[in-house]
């Protein structure tokens, strides 16, 4: 015990602890700030809601057709994905019948697989080969718009006669009008337009659960 209280590591997290460690008070002004920056990007959805509504009815289309829904994005993006793929999936509200989709982040297998033979670019696109059919709809999450494996999933899915969603943020970045349908988020912030993107991608499991209710 002596011993361990006098080594290196103990002084040094010691030392940084009583002098390196910011105040442990949380500006609440700040807080106030982020907050109503959240509620005017979401706010701002409204002015889309035929975009929206379209989406909405492309998605119920799709799966009432017999297709399924592909879902893909990158870090925060990749958890909407998993989580719009689940909920159709498993449920959003109430217990209708499971639907089909997929969410192309969710495989580390295939994506290390992919991304180590065919480069990181394509560990979509390659699994849309795979799996996408002509009927189903991808749906690619992006804040920027920018990332090129997104490009790419979008190019395979055209080839197979997979429908796409894109739901941007910005100014939609490269993938700005090459969906079949788009939704921009306006904003510079990453995490507000990650914050409306995910109350899109629950008006879309609202509009499939009542469409199936």
């Amino acid at each position: 015990m002596t011993v361990f209280n006098a080594s290196p590591w103990r002084s040094v997290v010691t030392h940084e602890m009583k002098t390196g460690m910011k105040k442990d008070t949380v500006d609440t002004g700040r807080l106030k700030k982020a907050i109503a920056d959240s509620a005017k990007t979401v706010e701002s959805l409204a002015g889309q809601t035929q975009d929206v509504a379209a989406a909405c009815a492309a998605v119920v289309r799709a799966l009432r057709a017999g297709g399924k829904v592909l879902t893909a994005g990158h870090g925060g993006s990749a958890a909407e994905a998993l989580h719009m793929a689940e909920e159709f999936v498993g449920r959003f509200r109430t217990n209708r019948v499971s639907l089909p989709a997929v969410a192309l982040v969710a495989d580390s297998t295939a994506l290390t697989c992919i991304g180590n033979d065919f480069g990181f670019d394509r560990v979509f696109s390659r699994q849309v080969e795979g799996l996408g059919n002509k009927g189903d709809i991808l749906v690619l999450l992006s804040t920027s718009g920018n990332a090129p494996s997104l490009k790419y999933a979008l190019e395979a899915a055209r080839a197979k006669g997979v429908k796409v969603l894109c739901l941007l943020g910005r100014d939609g970045g490269a993938l700005a009008g090459l969906g079949d349908w788009e939704i921009v988020v306006k904003g510079n912030a990453t995490e507000r337009i990650q914050e409306a993107q995910l109350v899109l991608v629950h008006l879309i499991l609202d509009a499939v659960e009542e469409a199936y209710a």
